[in-house]
């Protein structure tokens, strides 16, 4: 599990460069005097070019996390260590090469699907954390043969955990949209659901120890 993991840690971080590297060459033409909002106005074609290379940075994780592991759950949690690995390095990269961002409160496009996602930097890197953990705990039980086994309501509780935490990125779509300052960041509701998401996953590891008891 170790060499897997350090593997799948390997290309996270390389692939925190690769799309670093993309974001230099777009702010270059966009935004020559740095990063900021009001967002420029982006050609259709570059936005849909945008929309596309995300769906393949998705199809690209999940590929890692499905080769690395054999359930289903194992090979989530390759992809949620994968995934939080690559996003929390894209910020890394993008200090080193641009020194940006200023600091970890400042706003930022964070994904496009379906509509545009806007938050602090902190906001992303903070679920990352919770990925990295949760997915490392699954993959020791599943080593230890003491898998966590999520039922339809743990799961259920999971996923409206998760959607309140995209909710909260997706009140302020209409600064992304319209070329408009964002407006304070929820995080109380950012906050809540990630609350919900780590109860739920909590809730599964309570039971499968006593499963296993």
């Amino acid at each position: 599990m170790k060499r897997t993991l350090a593997a799948v840690a390997a290309f996270g971080i390389a692939f925190g460069f690769v799309e670093a590297a993309v974001v230099v060459y777009l702010r270059l033409n966009f935004y020559p005097d740095g990063f900021s909002f009001p967002l420029a106005e982006i050609p259709y074609h570059i936005g849909f070019t945008e929309i596309a290379r995300e769906i393949a940075t998705i199809i690209m994780l999940v590929s890692v996390g499905w080769l690395a592991g054999h359930r289903f759950l194992e090979r989530f949690a390759y992809f949620a260590f994968a995934f939080a690995v690559w996003d929390i390095f894209y910020y890394v990269f993008l200090k080193v090469v641009l020194d940006w961002p200023a600091s970890i409160f400042t706003n930022d496009v964070l994904f496009l699907i379906p509509l545009p996602w806007v938050g602090p930097v902190l906001a992303p890197v903070i679920v990352s954390v919770c990925l990295i953990c949760a997915s490392v705990i699954v993959l020791r039980r599943e080593q230890t043969d003491r898998p966590v086994n999520l039922h339809a309501m743990q799961w259920i509780t999971v996923v409206i955990g998760g959607i309140l935490v995209i909710a909260s990125f997706l009140m302020d779509t209409g600064a992304a949209l319209q070329q408009q300052m964002p407006g304070t960041f929820n995080w109380l509701f950012f906050a809540a659901g990630l609350c919900v998401g780590i109860a739920g996953f909590a809730w599964a590891l309570h039971e499968s120890n006593k499963e296993k008891a």
